[in-house]
């Protein structure tokens, strides 16, 4: 199928959402950027956003309907993890069963119409916007970030610097197991000695 990488990708990207989600802690659900300044979704609000706005993105633009509630029943932070991973993996199997006719057919997309493969790359960003929303904010918690597309400052700092790529989780299974039970993340290095910056350091890079 020509839009296949579409599929993989929406698969990724489910993954990464996920992962970031896993990053946070319980008593991070009601924090806000700023406190007092309710413009800022803290992340209760991002992960009801998500689970919302894929729903209706899939039931009605692309003829998607899984057929659950797309909010948890008790929003927790892992409840919300269990939903969107159950859903999210009905869209993905949902969308491995299409054709090429499928993708490139137009559908009303808000005011105007697209096509299902264009509509389908929107929603691929729009969640990675609101998931580099998230990581941002696990900075201002001063949590730990571990890798959704390579190195970060605790898996090592930069490429350049020989920074590995770490994920929290090898894969959905474990990261469901964990978040209900110890936690237990890969173990993240550090930044090194550089600083986490392509601008060129006074002394050089060795």
């Amino acid at each position: 199928m020509r839009y296949q990488f579409l599929v993989d990708t929406y698969e990724t990207e489910r993954l990464k959402t996920l992962s970031v989600w896993s990053m946070f802690d319980d008593v991070d659900m009601a924090v806000r950027p700023h406190p007092t300044d309710r413009r800022g979704r803290n992340l209760h609000e991002q992960m009801a956003h998500q689970c919302v706005s894929e729903n209706l993105w899939f039931k009605n633009m692309l003829g998607i309907d899984v057929g659950a509630p797309p909010l948890p029943s008790v929003e927790t932070r892992l409840e919300f993890i269990r939903r969107y991973a159950e859903d999210s993996g009905k869209r993905l199997v949902r969308l491995g069963q299409t054709n090429d006719t499928w993708w490139e057919e137009e559908v009303r997309f808000f005011d105007v119409s697209r096509c299902r493969a264009w509509i389908v790359v929107r929603r691929i960003a729009h969640t990675a916007h609101h998931r580099g929303q998230l990581t941002n904010m696990l900075r201002v918690l001063n949590r730990e970030v571990w890798s959704t597309y390579g190195p970060t400052a605790d898996t090592g700092g930069l490429p350049a610097d020989g920074a590995p790529t770490i994920y929290a989780y090898r894969d959905l299974d474990t990261l469901i197991e964990q978040e209900a039970t110890n936690r237990e993340k890969a173990r993240l290095p550090g930044p090194g000695g550089h600083a986490v910056t392509e601008r060129p350091e006074p002394s050089g890079r060795t």
